[in-house]
């Protein structure tokens, strides 16, 4: 409950109405307003922050950092030696991370929106909250190590280059998408990034993920494939097969559990004997990743692709947490409340983290993020209204990116065969 009302203050013409709780103010609560007084508030607080995990950062001689973690962010499973309890980092990387992150964060809520104007129609799974585990994983691969997932797929695709208009049309059937609108939310794809898409049917992209792998080693190239599922996926029998068939072969694949807690509506401890995703492999080395530190993810899958290289299939669970619903038909909060949202939303905020870190530590000023989050915000309402205008695609992309020649006629079977026609 709001007790004290703090300051108001006009900035720019606009009211800006700052609340404190009985408790000092964290920064998440803070995170929305801007200006002075946010400022001067959030380093009140700083303090006070409860539960936040603080991570110590020391500046180098050559002018990058050295981020040392607060708690250990990695369990091992049949791995003798652990990942580094730091990283190194530049403020190019840093301000990168919280560009990076915010924009796939404003990207998802403007889909929200357009799913209720009915803009975006069919199935749609959104990434709040599950930001630093592409962000940290693309700072330590590269475009040449190739990437499949599951459905909930988009900021991925940023991950990998891709661009806002590019989703935002996709997701709204339009030509300018990156499948030509035929895709649609479950079914990014880059290939010159080595981006292997969103996909639709639970699990099947596991095995697909463990052939990539065998195909690079077979070819020689020193790259692995990261093939990503949810926690809902993990105890399906095909998982378990591609990993016996990468083990066998030692092929350089990381199989990556991005463990949101929540498999649709069901939560893990009810779907699942063991919720150690790390040790499903069992013969095969695992370790969990605090995925909401985007920091720890790049240093933890850093160290697991060279694992991998050298000695072949890696179970990873990315422990993390997803703000929103299963998928646009679920509300998110009939079978968890809305406290327990909000707790994770302010002790462990992977955007928040990064800001806070930059902000205590002297290493960018709010201005400078104020001024990104402004650049965010019109990069995707640019992308947005791109996406209104652009054309549908041509009748003729039915007959195309399938498993046919590309000559006609084209037979189309029909529910009901004697209606089945020729096309020519």
């Amino acid at each position: 409950m709001l007790t004290i009302l703090d300051e108001v203050e006009l900035l720019g013409g606009v009211l800006i109405v700052v609340f404190r709780k009985m408790f000092k103010p964290t920064f998440s609560r803070l995170s929305r307003f801007q200006g002075p007084t946010f400022l001067k508030q959030f380093k009140r607080g700083l303090a006070d922050a409860p539960k936040r995990q603080k991570d110590k950062v020391t500046k180098q001689k050559d002018g990058s950092y050295k981020i040392e973690f607060g708690t250990n962010p990695f369990t091992l499973h049949k791995l003798q030696t652990p990942p580094s309890l730091s990283t190194v980092s530049t403020r190019d990387e840093m301000v990168g991370f919280f560009r990076q992150m915010s924009l796939m964060r404003r990207m998802e809520v403007a889909a929200d929106n357009l799913y209720k104007q009915k803009l975006i129609r069919g199935f749609l799974h959104l990434y709040n909250g599950q930001e630093a585990i592409v962000t940290g994983t693309e700072a330590a691969i590269t475009k040449d190590d190739h990437v499949i997932t599951a459905y909930r797929d988009h900021a991925h695709h940023i991950g990998r280059g891709g661009t806002v208009k590019e989703v935002m049309s996709e997701l709204m059937g339009k030509k300018t998408g990156m499948s030509s609108g035929k895709g649609g939310s479950m079914h990014m794809y880059k290939k010159d990034a080595n981006y292997h898409g969103g996909n639709g049917i639970v699990g099947a992209q596991v095995p697909v993920g463990a052939g990539i792998a065998f195909a690079m080693k077979y070819s020689g190239k020193p790259n692995i494939c990261i093939s990503s599922y949810g926690d809902g996926a993990a105890n399906q029998g095909q998982v378990f097969e591609a990993y016996n068939m990468a083990a066998l072969w030692k092929v350089p694949c990381l199989f990556v559990c991005e463990n949101n807690k929540y498999g649709m509506g069901t939560s893990a401890e009810r779907a699942a004997a063991d919720t150690n995703y790390y040790k499903k492999g069992d013969y095969i080395p695992g370790m969990k990743i605090d995925a909401m530190n985007v920091y720890a993810v790049k240093e933890g899958m850093k160290f697991a692709k060279e694992y991998a290289l050298k000695n072949g299939p890696l179970v990873i669970e990315m422990e993390t947490y997803r703000y929103m619903g299963h998928s646009m038909s679920d509300p998110g909060v009939g079978y968890r409340s809305r406290d327990e949202i909000n707790k994770a939303r302010e002790e462990r905020d992977p955007i928040d983290r990064v800001r806070f870190l930059l902000l205590e530590n002297n290493i960018a000023k709010e201005e400078e993020l104020t001024t990104i989050e402004s650049e965010i915000k019109k990069e995707v309402d640019d992308a947005v209204e791109f996406a209104k205008n652009a054309p549908y695609p041509e009748p003729i992309e039915l007959y195309t990116d399938i498993y046919t020649k590309n000559t006609r006629p084209y037979f189309v079977r029909t529910v009901e065969f004697p209606n089945s026609v020729v096309i020519n």
